[in-house]
């Protein structure tokens, strides 16, 4: 046993320096020379508004979705299929994206989504976690048809007394069933 410490130490010690030698290597190439202009797109949150305004609004919704469950890999091959971009490109995009959320613009020819009706769920580019609690019981809704403003109009309706009504509104602004919805709304009803 003694004698495989020392090649461990040793192998340790030497992966810590190709390491460290690597991103002093990557550093110095990503710095520009002087007197030269700065590359396009290298402000992250500029690069996101671009790369948002590539994608159509299925493309945006499916992105953020892989985004929100940590699926990079899959996220990046979606947006290098979807705009034929270059992988490292289409990497840098994601990562821009992850960083600097950027809501769904529509393009001047699609027509912009009506927001006058409020029954009819919204997707939004993040999923809303919502949390109830009684007592040891914890139930928990996430969605990206749900935000504060929605979840408040439920909260409210399960406050006045209206369960049905708010377990019908969480129903249709998440995934879950009537019976979920309804054991949920009995914890907030306080």
């Amino acid at each position: 046993m003694e004698s495989l410490i020392i090649p461990v130490l040793i192998l340790a010690l030497v992966g810590a320096g190709v390491l460290l030698a690597a991103k002093a290597i990557g550093r110095r190439r990503d710095k520009a020379l002087p007197g030269s202009t700065p590359q396009p797109g290298r402000d992250p949150v500029e690069l996101a508004r671009a790369a948002a305004g590539k994608l159509d609004q299925e493309q945006h919704r499916r992105l953020y979705a892989l985004i929100a469950q940590g699926q990079a890999m899959a996220a990046i091959k979606l947006y290098f299929e979807s705009t034929g971009e270059g992988l490292r490109a289409s990497r840098d995009a994601v990562g821009a994206l992850a960083a600097h959320p950027q809501p769904f613009r529509p393009a001047a020819s699609e027509p912009a989504p009506s927001e006058d009706d409020d029954d009819t769920p919204q997707r939004f580019p993040y999923r809303y976690r919502a949390i109830a609690s009684k007592g040891d019981v914890t139930r928990e809704v996430s969605s990206n048809m749900l935000n504060d403003e929605i979840y408040g109009r439920i909260r409210t309706l399960a406050k006045s007394g209206d369960t049905e009504a708010a377990a019908s509104a969480l129903t249709r602004h998440s995934d879950i069933s009537m019976k979920q919805a309804l054991e949920f709304i009995a914890l907030l009803d306080d």
